[in-house]
């Protein structure tokens, strides 16, 4: 007996010693040149919201039963099969639960900005507020084409899509490969793709769709540096001048935790910096197909035409 019982612990010993073993090799996972292995896909979706709601007032860490419980609440608030209200409500939500992804868990932070302190987006400046007001004074006038829309209306960029990434209702993932001399990040929504050099190379003065980025290891640290916008990606209602850092960390091997800090002195009266926690997902990305079933593009023009079409029919009773 006493011979059985020391063979159970020195089994017990050897898999633990081989668990510990097997999860630090894990963690330890490194590229052929000795980087850290960020590859696959990754998930962003989650509950916790970009700005600190009001009801945690200064509560910037929640306990594991609170974050359990915002959660709960949170997912029923968001279930869309309830139908509560009805009418033009009902019809306005489009999809049922099931087409809704925002995410099933939420993090122990009371919001995902970490800076400031407070956890609330930096106020706009008196020229970003004039600029979001023409915008959107512009999408509220019937659309004369498609160019009078919202980028991710015409599929050109989805909301989420960045950068930087950021939750929203559906498709938060991200797909990364690497090599020694660039990185790839392919988001789902809208199947964008962005390929980073790592080599420092010079950038053009060219705007584009999502910025022109450039990328380098800072430790064990990937840092993407991206300028060059054009206006109408507007992160949050980013101008061209945006200036955006995005670092990634592995922690653990499960685990990729996405920073992002945005600059715009034309936008926000000072930076601020978001950080989401990443999750491995053993999905693949799947095929975004916007451009071939955009009905929608189609269905506001006519809508638009129809109501220039009402408005021009001389008022009953008229002469």
């Amino acid at each position: 007996m006493k011979h059985s019982i020391t063979r159970i612990f020195a089994i017990g010993a050897f898999l633990a010693l081989s668990a510990a073993g097997a999860l630090q090799a894990q963690s330890a996972r490194r590229t052929p040149d000795g980087r850290p292995d960020l590859q696959g896909t990754w998930s962003f979706a989650t509950l916790t919201p970009m700005q600190r709601p009001k009801e945690f007032g200064t509560k910037a860490v929640l306990t594991p039963e609170e974050a359990k419980k915002y959660a709960e609440d949170s997912r029923s608030r968001r279930n869309m099969d309830t139908r509560a209200g009805g009418g033009a409500v009902d019809v306005e939500r489009a999809y049922n639960d099931f087409w809704w992804d925002f995410g099933s868990t939420a993090s122990l932070r009371t919001s995902l900005i970490i800076d400031p302190p407070d956890g609330q987006q930096p106020a706009y400046t008196p020229e970003a507020q004039k600029r979001m007001a023409a915008q959107f004074s512009g999408l509220r006038r019937p659309a004369e084409g498609p160019e009078d829309r919202m980028l991710a209306e015409r599929c050109i960029i989805g909301f989420n899509a960045g950068p930087p990434f950021a939750p929203s209702a559906y498709n938060n993932n991200v797909q990364l490969v690497q090599t020694k001399d660039h990185v790839m990040l392919l988001n789902e929504m809208v199947h964008d793709a962005r390929i980073i050099p790592l080599d420092n190379r010079p950038r053009g003065k060219t705007s584009r769709w999502m910025g022109e980025s450039r990328g380098r290891w800072e430790g064990d640290t990937l840092v993407v540096e991206t300028i060059n916008f054009k206006g109408p990606t507007s992160f949050a209602g980013s101008s061209e001048k945006l200036k955006l850092t995005e670092r990634f960390t592995l922690d653990g091997n499960n685990t990729l935790l996405y920073r992002f800090t945005v600059e715009d002195p034309t936008t926000w009266v000072r930076p601020w910096t978001a950080e989401i926690p990443m999750a491995r997902s053993a999905e693949p990305i799947f095929e975004y197909a916007c451009h071939e079933g955009n009905h929608g593009m189609e269905g506001i023009l006519k809508g638009a035409r129809m109501d220039e079409k009402q408005a021009a029919k001389p008022t009953t009773g008229s002469r």
